[in-house]
């Protein structure tokens, strides 16, 4: 079937959006029947909870279960509402385990309880093994279905446990391989299985060294190293190296999204949203962003009280507030271009706070070379309309800013990693705060020495 680009994506939500109205069943079938599972999924995160709903009862059951496990967790638990149980309980069963804990952690306890009960009881115990880990922990985002394979099997005796438990995999491509009490000793791909089919080798003369991390990890740093390896699958062991899991690299890839969307929305001053715009209530946008400008709202005051204290130096000489926004929106751009860099290199583990001496070195003598730039534009240009000596105030004011700026954002995430905070929270909101005011004092005390006010 063809791509749907995104302005066909529209009218065909508009499509199901008018079907929906009349309403028109069998219209509403007819679109939505010549449409690629990632395009029904898109036309989904445009519709609401009731909308969503009725649209999705009419998809058929094969294509309905793909849809469903290409919807993020939150727009899974609205569907879920909207749909009657036994429906839900079909689409519950044919879930992988993770992916049904991702939902799960969507739903009422009642709901989850109630879905929890109704599974086989091998499929609930996979389940139970996933949840069973703490959120944000790599054990929570793993998956319990894999095949194993034993160091003095032959390849002919793999490969046939392999073709026999298809269907019990999250994936193939990537074979742990394990003693007799479940350890981790090796790892085999199904490429050398193959390449070895029809000798006598033993699975122990092909496999290699395993990449494992520990069910209790943090999933984003487990996912990052997943990413870095360019592993297919990263394998999770207990504490005494027991294999209890698989870390595929798709999964890896959705966790470093919401990672990073997470990281996007905090170091914008607000709250990841943790489903499609389009589809998010408007209660959620306003309740993910009121907070964050309360507590910016309070910070603020810090620059008023600043403005008060030199109010006096201002009224003698009004040019001076002219460069305010100018001075305080450098200062701010400054160190958010900072923060940005360094919590980017702490998810990459370039740096770490033991690194805090020589991020402060190099933070500093880049703030100066971009304040000496800086400082030497607004001096020349402000030179020209208002004079050398406020033009000196303006580029020494940039030259000390910048400074501190980008110090002050280099130095920030690493001390939010110290605290054990995310480090996107320091970014922009409490950076700005702080550089606003900071800025606006040294301004004012530099125009006291240089204008003599």
């Amino acid at each position: 079937m063809a791509h749907v680009g995104d302005v066909e994506l529209e009218q065909v939500t508009r499509d199901v959006e008018r079907a929906l109205r009349e309403p028109d069943l069998g219209q509403l079938t007819r679109v939505l029947a010549p449409l690629p599972v990632p395009e029904v999924v898109g036309v989904l995160e445009r519709l609401g909870r009731r909308d969503g709903a009725v649209a999705y009862r009419l998809l058929p059951k094969d294509v309905a279960l793909e849809v469903f496990e290409g919807l993020d967790p939150a727009l899974q638990g609205d569907l879920v509402h909207g749909l009657q149980d036994e429906e839900v309980a079909q689409v519950f069963a044919r879930l992988s385990p993770d992916d049904r804990v991702g939902l799960l952690d969507e739903l009422p306890a009642s709901v989850a309880s109630r879905l929890l009960r109704g599974l086989a009881p091998r499929e609930r115990e996979l389940t139970a093994v996933v949840l069973g880990y703490p959120a944000g922990s790599l054990g929570r985002r793993m998956s319990p279905g894999y095949i194993t394979l034993h160091p003095e099997m032959s390849v002919s005796a793999a490969l046939h446990r392999v073709r026999s438990r298809l269907d019990d995999a999250e994936t193939v491509y990537t074979l742990p391989v394990v003693d007799d009490e479940r350890r981790l000793v090796g790892v085999v791909s199904l490429r050398d299985l193959m390449r070895a089919e029809g000798t006598e080798r033993a699975v122990g003369e092909l496999m290699q060294p395993p990449y494992a991390a520990l069910a209790t990890a943090d999933a984003e740093t487990a996912a990052r190293r997943c990413a870095d390896l360019k592993l297919l699958a990263l394998l999770v062991v207990d504490e005494e190296g027991r294999l209890v899991g698989i870390l595929t690299v798709d999964d890896a890839l959705r966790i470093l999204e919401d990672a990073e969307s997470e990281d996007q929305a905090r170091s914008a001053g607000s709250e990841p949203l943790r489903r499609p715009y389009l589809s998010t209530p408007v209660r959620t946008l306003v309740r993910s962003r009121v907070v964050w400008l309360l507590v910016l709202a309070v910070g603020a005051t810090l620059t008023v009280q600043v403005l008060e204290v030199f109010e006096a130096t201002l009224s003698q000489m009004v040019v001076l507030s002219v460069f305010i926004p100018l001075l305080i929106g450098t200062g701010g751009n400054t160190g958010n271009q900072a923060a940005a860099t360094l919590t980017r290199a702490l998810a990459l583990d370039d740096v770490s706070p033991r690194d805090a001496l020589r991020v402060v070195a190099r933070e500093v003598r880049t703030g100066l070379s971009l304040g000496l730039i800086l400082g030497g534009v607004g001096f020349a240009v402000t030179s020209l309309f208002y004079g050398a000596s406020v033009g000196a105030v303006v580029g020494l004011t940039l030259l000390a800013i910048c400074t501190l700026a980008a110090t002050v954002g280099g130095v920030m995430p690493l001390v939010a990693r110290t605290l054990h905070v995310d480090p996107a929270v320091f970014s922009n909101p409490f950076i700005t705060t702080f550089v606003d005011a900071t800025g606006l004092i040294i301004y004012f005390l530099i125009a006291r020495v240089v204008l003599g006010l």
